[in-house]
């Protein structure tokens, strides 16, 4: 059974067209994923079935009869739920709290009879949670059934799962694949909305891929490999970006000894020259804390920091960036960038002190952004342009641009590939195996642990606030780094 045809969707944001005369349908008991680059226009047609946005041409089918303009209320009566990619919990409550406020009035009972309602629901999709579970103890793979059970509750028929896996660890991500195909036995229609391609071979039945808003094409899983995807994304090949070999000096450029701030508990560990020492870690278990400490943002109870046997303690940004460190934050365009200047402007952050005089070059400002974009690949190549206009991989390709270009001796980099789709990963990943080859040290935290795994030269697994342990290649294996991990 067919439960929803959209046909020849199409919405403008200003001059931009994010949806282009789309075509998508999904059939009752299938799991179709939805692929496509950052800002192809995946999200904003899963938005348009779910009645956030109106479309500006095209018309929508659910079961087979035309339902005019949507908007939320009149989605979710006709069976659509959406789950966002950012969690949308009150996390001082419990969960059956935070679904009587995500249920309608006439769905919400006494407390007893909304948690007797999430028992059974929970247990019939292999979920398991508890009702009467505070939100803010929940790990992010329980924080992700909760809002599964949102729509699961209202009896759903069409969901729409957008990047559901980001912050999950992999035993959390088959939990909620198993999840997903059960929904998928009991007919439900299922849109996966992914980054991961190894996803789409693992759980979907079709995958349609868009590109600059248009489709490309639709096909079965079964018949289209990974490469072709890739292709039928970004127009070419991608190349493997894999780890580099290991450095030849031992030279230690980071070191951390006994650190405690926040939830860290005496965390030590070092970083050579040339060499990547990944972290690894669920969300939240003292990794920001880590970071942030290192990099003069955050002040240290207890511990040392040392950068080439100098220590850098609760020194301040700016003097350590002056030693040659470069901080690439998880939060792009929060920390990493200020949206209201120029691409031009922001490039120029951490070199305007050096062009020896107090009053700004303006011309040799936009000339070395040029350069820059040039060499970063950053598009749309007008240095004049609003950094906040960029998307997701151009913003992160111009904070790399900045970073790497002053040639440092230690780079954070937090999150770098977090939301980018696989082109903007590939080159994010490229250009930090390129800039170990060069002898940077680096510490790459991270919440891919493939990604983790391609390019680390030693990782360190972090579980509430400790570091639990600290792997070489031989023993990397992603069970036992989950375990690690959940610990």
């Amino acid at each position: 059974m067919e439960l929803v045809r959209m046909e020849g969707i199409v919405k403008r944001f200003g001059s931009i067209t994010a949806d282009d005369h789309v075509d998508f349908d999904l059939m009752s008991g299938e799991i179709h994923a939805l692929l496509g680059e950052n800002g192809a226009g995946k999200t904003t047609l899963m938005r348009i079935l779910a009645g956030e946005i109106s479309p500006d041409e095209g018309k929508i089918l659910i079961r087979g009869r035309e339902v005019g303009m949507l908007n939320p209320k009149k989605a979710m009566d006709l069976g659509v739920g959406i789950v966002h990619q950012h969690f949308m919990l009150v996390e001082g409550f419990t969960v059956a709290e935070n679904l009587i406020l995500a249920l309608e009035e006439s769905l919400v009972g006494s407390l007893r009879e909304v948690s007797s309602r999430i028992v059974e629901v929970s247990r019939a999709y292999g979920m398991n949670l508890n009702p009467n579970a505070v939100v803010a103890d929940l790990s992010m793979g329980e924080r992700q059934k909760v809002e599964l059970l949102k729509v699961l509750c209202r009896d759903s028929e069409i969901l729409i799962l957008d990047e559901p896996t980001t912050v999950l660890t992999p035993d959390e991500r088959r939990n909620l694949f198993s999840t997903l195909l059960r929904m998928k036995e009991r007919g439900k229609g299922v849109v996966l909305i992914t980054h991961r391609l190894e996803e789409i071979f693992q759980v979907a039945d079709r995958v349609t891929v868009l590109r600059r808003g248009r489709v490309v094409d639709t096909r079965f899983v079964d018949e289209v490999s990974p490469s072709e995807l890739a292709v039928m994304m970004i127009g070419r090949d991608l190349p493997r970006v894999v780890r580099p070999d290991p450095p030849s000096s031992n030279g230690v450029v980071l070191k951390v000894e006994n650190l405690s701030s926040g939830r860290l508990r005496n965390v030590s560990l070092e970083v050579r020259r040339g060499e990547i020492l990944g972290l690894a870690g669920i969300s939240g278990n003292g990794q920001k804390e880590l970071v942030e400490s290192i990099v003069g943002l955050r002040k240290v109870s207890k511990g040392k920091i040392y950068l080439e046997g100098v220590d850098v303690t609760n020194m301040t940004p700016r003097r350590l960036y002056d030693m040659g460190v470069a901080y690439i934050p998880e939060d792009r365009v929060g920390e990493g960038i200020v949206p209201d200047m120029s691409i031009a402007e922001n490039l120029a952050l951490k070199f305007y002190r050096r062009m020896g005089s107090l009053l700004l070059d303006r011309r040799g400002i936009v000339e070395m952004a040029s350069r820059l974009m040039e060499s970063f690949d950053i598009k749309p190549k007008s240095p004049l342009l609003p950094a906040g206009n960029l998307s997701g991989g151009n913003v992160q390709r111009m904070v790399c641009a900045r970073e790497l270009s002053t040639e440092p001796k230690l780079l954070i980099a937090h999150n770098p590939t977090r939301g980018l789709d696989i082109a903007a990963t590939s080159q994010v990943r490229e250009m930090i195996v390129e800039q170990s080859k060069k002898g940077t040290a680096i510490f790459f935290v991270s919440e891919d642990l493939d990604e983790l795994m391609n390019l680390s030269h030693r990782l360190a697994v972090m579980s509430s606030g400790e570091i639990v342990g600290v792997l070489n290649p031989r023993e990397y294996d992603p069970e036992r780094i989950g375990k690690m991990m959940a610990s």
